[in-house]
């Protein structure tokens, strides 16, 4: 066993779950007051420092770090050695480098995509080329990679593996994508079915101005967080917390290009580049829930 490998091993707590447990349990409404925990500083010199000082992941990637806080995020989902995790739709594998190579040794990262051959008609090229770069990545460092699962699905009828046989399910920046579709009372269910009793679903996405009508935004990539959270009630979830560590405070929600004017996207290229630089990367809700245990 080589020393990185070791350092994964033994260092497996570096990511711990502090929460704050307040239940969300009324299907058509948002608790009032979901306090989300500080997190935790992960020890100096853990297993996960060793995964984001990885050389396999991308420079670019790596870039982003300061908008996405991927050890505070995963502290706040509580994922640790020894769990199996499914990631929703990882695209082009950002947080697969994170969390393959932090679970290879104890533990199993499930990535689930779309079957290529199953979705729309006019996408098939979109995620097939998306798939292939996934694998290729994958390919390029068996070190690495080696024991990472990829899971293609049916996008309108996800089934994404055995009933109450994974601890967490994990999806970032993906759930606008659903409701654009329509198909994200479908993937909420599958969610569902999927965990273990007590399990966490960690969900992260684009989060709309206070009091905005979903049929208003829905094609801009934001959502209201109440809708997003009665989603997961509707499902069966309890929200356990809610954090801010992912929120941009100067992300002005009002782009007629939508999220993908901001970085990374940049879809206006070099029109007010500096000033959505500035801005950074999209306000986001970050929330955690859980599949009751009885």
């Amino acid at each position: 066993m080589n020393i990185l490998a070791r350092s994964f091993l033994f260092a497996g707590l570096a990511l711990s779950l502090a929460a704050c447990r307040h239940r969300g349990d009324v299907a058509e409404a948002v608790p009032a007051d979901t306090p989300a925990p500080a997190p935790a500083a992960a020890p100096v010199g853990s297993a996960f420092d060793a995964v984001l000082a990885g050389d396999w992941r991308e420079a670019k990637n790596s870039a982003r770090d300061k908008y996405r806080h991927p050890r505070e995020t995963l502290e706040f989902f509580g994922v640790k050695p020894g769990m199996t995790v499914i990631e929703i739709w990882p695209s082009g594998g950002w947080y697969t480098e994170v969390l393959a190579p932090y679970l290879r040794e104890s533990g199993r990262y499930v990535g689930v995509i779309n079957d290529a051959s199953l979705v729309e008609p006019g996408r098939e090229k979109f995620y097939a080329d998306q798939n292939n770069a996934l694998r290729a990545k994958l390919s390029a460092r068996p070190d690495v990679y080696d024991r990472v699962q990829l899971r293609p699905i049916h996008p309108r009828a996800p089934e994404l593996g055995a009933p109450a046989s994974v601890d967490a399910v994990l999806t970032f920046r993906n759930v606008h994508n659903w409701v654009m579709g329509g198909t994200e009372k479908e993937m909420f269910a599958a969610f569902y079915d999927v965990l273990k009793p007590g399990g966490v679903l960690g969900v992260v996405d684009h989060r709309a101005a206070e009091g905005a009508e979903l049929e208003k935004i829905k094609n801009s990539g934001y959502l209201p967080e109440a809708y997003v959270i009665n989603l997961a009630l509707r499902a069966g979830f309890q929200l356990e917390a809610r954090s801010e560590v992912n929120a941009n405070p100067k992300d002005r929600k009002d782009y007629p290009g939508g999220v993908w004017t901001l970085p990374p996207a940049l879809r206006e290229g070099d029109k007010n580049r500096d000033e959505y630089l500035a801005i950074g990367e999209s306000d986001r809700m970050t929330l955690r829930f859980v599949k009751p245990r009885d």
